[in-house]
């Protein structure tokens, strides 16, 4: 009897501090790990939520860009933080894409790093440079099919999320195209727009400044539906690929450990503000959906992702040396 009223009395502490230490989230300025180049998508959509919890929350979050090794450092980094809420990762689809990528990763996707919460998702866009005759995407299957290999488009890296769906318009479309690889998709779109490779397919909001100006051509759009972002732009799908699918989502990862109070509350908070009618706009101005969801429902997403991107990639034969 005695042990047994220490332990509810232990168990009920133990609840009682973790409630306390929930509710002392953000305790001190949080981090927010981004795994690619300042500049980029998941950079700029990280420093319009991060400045907004930072206001609603009186803590500062920190946006700390750790490119590189197509986002591994910094979900390697993410998973040796503290599991306190204090360090997480805004990260996209191409998480699930490094699972079956390497070979061998410093951390395992499936166990180490938590889903927490969805922040949205973004057809990417087939853009190319103005040099190319191509205005649809009929002519540009045409241009590609009539000299297989003649036209080059570039990516972020081999295995890159500018990589893998580019890869799988090939596959699709029976055309055949010459892969140039960088190291980030910024030295890339600058080679596009000077001419020296021929097309991408990037996310609007990395690629957005460059079609307003006028210094590259959009074809379409990789989602099920026009972008609300760019709605004269056809979808690749409804312009000859008709099984072309591409919309890769946008979410908050934690370190696996970490308090399911602390999770719900962090959460919680970027539920909250996410859904906030002018982030939603900016986000959206981005091309980014806004898609909040439970922590399982988005958990579950990432989860099919594993298994459904890696066949995928084993099918189209691709590697990380």
């Amino acid at each position: 009897m005695h042990r047994s009223i220490l332990r509810s009395a232990a168990t009920l502490l133990s609840l009682i501090a973790l409630s306390a230490f929930a509710q002392e989230w953000p305790a001190r300025p949080v981090t927010l790990l981004v795994p690619f180049a300042a500049g980029g998508t998941v950079d700029i959509v990280t420093r319009i939520v991060g400045q907004r919890l930072s206001e609603e929350l009186g803590q500062p979050f920190v946006v700390d860009d750790h490119g590189g090794a197509a986002g591994t450092i910094a979900t390697a980094m993410l998973a040796r933080a503290t599991p306190d809420g204090q360090t997480l990762l805004v990260h996209h689809m191409g998480l699930v894409f490094n699972a079956a990528l390497y070979h061998r990763l410093p951390y395992d996707t499936a166990k180490d790093v938590v889903p927490v919460a969805s922040i949205g998702a973004t057809p990417n866009v087939l853009v190319v440079n103005n040099a190319v005759p191509a205005k649809t995407v009929a002519e540009f299957l045409a241009l590609a099919r009539a000299k297989p290999g003649s036209v080059s488009y570039g990516s972020g890296g081999v295995g890159s999320a500018g990589h893998l769906p580019m890869e799988l318009l090939q596959s699709q479309a029976h055309i055949e195209l010459l892969h140039v690889p960088y190291k980030g998709s910024g030295p890339a779109i600058t080679d596009l727009i000077g001419g020296r490779i021929q097309c991408m397919l990037l996310t609007i909001p990395a690629v957005m400044p460059y079609i307003a100006s006028g210094q590259l051509r959009a074809i379409a759009t990789s989602g099920a539906k026009r972008s609300p972002a760019l709605p004269q732009l056809p979808t690749l799908a409804e312009s000859g690929v008709p099984d072309f699918h591409y919309e890769p989502w946008y979410g908050l990862f934690a370190p696996a450990g970490t308090p399911e109070p602390v999770l719900n509350r962090i959460h919680a908070a970027f539920n909250k503000v996410i859904q906030e009618p002018d982030i939603a706009e900016k986000l959206g101005k981005q091309g980014l959906e806004v898609k909040p969801m439970s922590r399982e429902a988005f958990a579950t997403i990432v989860r099919d992702d594993l298994p459904k991107w890696g066949q995928v990639i084993r099918k189209l034969g691709i590697k990380v040396e």
